[in-house]
């Protein structure tokens, strides 16, 4: 029981702050310390070392990030669709 809320309160703080470390980065994402370390020295994802050692990420850039290469629904592209041929005009 207190274990849970001790884990519910991390979450809350964590959601709370604009910077996060590399373990508060692991338990955002749900990625791996392993993966997200090949990420980071690949260059794949956003970060900063301020001091050349520490790892530090904007959860702003964070979320960008995550939410890239999104894929729209097939009913969406439907929809898109039959909007720009209302936009076609005949000439």
């Amino acid at each position: 029981m207190i274990l849970e809320r001790l884990d519910r309160l991390e979450r809350l703080l964590i959601a709370n702050k604009e910077v996060l470390t590399f373990e508060e980065t692991c338990d955002y994402t749900g990625i791996s310390r392993s993966y997200l370390y090949k990420l980071t020295a690949a260059g794949h994802i956003p970060h900063s070392k301020p001091n050349g050692k520490l790892i530090f990420f904007e959860k702003k850039k964070l979320n960008d990030w995550l939410l890239q290469n999104s894929i729209l629904h097939p009913s969406h592209i439907d929809s898109d669709a039959k909007g720009d041929s209302s936009k076609i005009t005949s000439s």
